[in-house]
This record gives structure tokens, sequence and C-alpha cells, in this order.
């Protein structure tokens, strides 16, 4: 069966797995780039999927709990196109001592048997915690996660759910239930609410995520012309414009159809055929 990337999706109604407002950033993009018409099912809890805060762990990995989200939208809403996205927060892949926002974004297509991912990671996060005694110290800390337009949780330590308080915008909300948790225990830990409504950066990072998922829409399988044509390895190898000798730059990318498993290697992505030689292990040990 042949595809473009605009009549597979064209007119159809697209459910967003989500119950923390992430339609927001996500219709209007999948609304104008592949004509879908979304929505988002009624009482759907993502909860259940596991929650930042930790009342429910999240038992899988990110791309497997964005998959469940997607596998549960479609037996309770009989919808045969889905996407849903899961975050995950922490050191950034490629450089350790920064944290970062790394966002999933899934699309499953039933009709056409096809799952398409779309990723984003970025240092642009406010995520963090921690234990404070005073009032200073609690203004302080929200100043420097742009609270009160990011929402912030308080809970007496770090992994405890028991009188925790989440979802604060408001200044006299924080004093009140900071004043509330600090005349019953010593500290109170005090942290960034990283839900998608109560977190502008993250619901943009969100966003980019979910252009990257259209991007590999978009992208048509040359042998079969199925949406989802995308990166399936990367191949170093990029000789040194000295020595001649392989370096750890990219060579290659291996593009592959999810479809009919057509496979493609594009040498030289990067528009160059050497590499210089300050990146090379030889010339510059």
């Amino acid at each position: 069966m042949s595809y473009t990337a605009l009549n597979s999706f064209e007119g159809r109604q697209l459910v967003i797995a989500t119950m923390h407002h992430k339609e927001q950033v996500m219709a209007p993009i999948l609304e104008e780039s592949l004509g879908v018409i979304c929505r988002v099912p009624e009482d759907f809890n993502t909860d259940d999927f596991g929650t930042f805060s930790g009342e429910q762990a999240r038992v899988s990995d990110a791309l497997t709990a964005a998959r469940q989200k997607c596998l549960t939208a479609i037996a309770v809403t009989d919808c045969d196109l889905v996407v849903a996205s899961e975050g995950s927060f922490g050191p950034h892949p490629s450089a350790y001592f920064a944290s970062a926002d790394d966002e999933i974004v899934v699309l499953m297509d039933r009709v056409h048997q096809l799952e398409i991912i779309g990723r984003h990671v970025s240092f642009a996060t406010n995520f963090s915690g921690i234990s404070i005694a005073s009032e200073a110290a609690l203004w302080d800390f929200a100043s420097q996660v742009q609270f009160p337009s990011h929402g912030l949780i308080l809970r007496p330590a770090q992994g405890v759910v028991e009188e925790m308080v989440k979802g604060i915008t408001s200044p006299e909300v924080l004093l009140a239930a900071f004043h509330r948790l600090k005349s019953n225990y010593e500290t109170v830990f005090v942290e960034t609410d990283m839900r998608a409504l109560y977190n502008p950066t993250r619901m943009g990072i969100i966003g980019t995520a979910t252009k990257h998922l259209v991007q590999q829409v978009q992208s048509l399988c040359p042998a079969c012309q199925s949406p989802g044509f995308s990166i399936e390895s990367v191949k170093s190898g990029l000789p040194c414009s000295w020595c001649g000798i392989p370096t750890d730059s990219i060579l290659s990318l291996v593009y592959c159809c999810r479809k009919c498993e057509f496979t493609k290697e594009v040498l030289y992505p990067h528009q160059k055929k050497t590499e210089d030689p300050g990146f090379c292990n030889y010339c510059n040990p």
C-alpha cells in the first residue's frame, strides 16, 4: 500500500493521550502539519503509568511508558490514531554534569500499522529540589526556578508522599504550606513540579519533540512511500584530513523504513569528507 505524508492522516481523528494539558502545544502542531483533528480522551488518568512526584512509580523506561499510554488510549477511545508523550529528567546523555529534559513523543497508527517516534533532549530545564529550613531559602529557591510561572511541590522530605502539596503557583499558598510543614518538621523539601501544565519550560520542549515527530512522519520511504523513514544507526569513522585515520566523527547515517525494512546509507551527513586533526586521536592524542 502506498502513502503520502498528507493523505495518510488528513481529516482523521487523533487522540492525544494526556491529562496534563499537553494538547495545548501538541494539537496546533499536529493539526497544521498533518491535517488531523485532535481531541483528548475524557477521564484519562496518565498517573497510572507513573508520577514524577512518586505516588506511582514508573516501572518502565520513558519510551515504553509512552507506548503504554498510546495502547491504553486506543483501547478506551476506539480511535486508531493516537499520540502520547513521556519525559524523563536527569543528567544530559552527553554532558553528565548538567541536568536535562528528555521528551519522547510516540504516534501509533493502527490503520497502517505504524509507530513513529519524535524526541528532543534539552538543557533548558528547571528540574531541581532542595531541603530548606527558612523562608529566605524558600524564596531564593523559588526565584531560581521561575516561580510562580513554574509550579512547586513541598513535602516533609525528599521522596515522602504523605502531606505533600503539589501544583503550587501562588506565593500565599507556598508560604502557608511551608509554615504548616515546618511546624512539624525540622526541614522541608521544595522541588519543581515537572508536570507539563505546571512547567511552561517543559511544555515548550514537548512542543519541540512534537515538531521532530512531524518531521519523522513527513520523511517518506523511497521504496514504499511509508511515513517514518528515520535514522536507524550512526556510523563513525570520518577520516582525519592530515593522516587519513578514521576518527570518532560521523561518517554516515543509516535510514530504515519500519514498514518494508528498506535501508539507505547517507555518507557525509554534515557535508564534509574529512575531519579536523584536532578531533583525531592520532594527530591530537
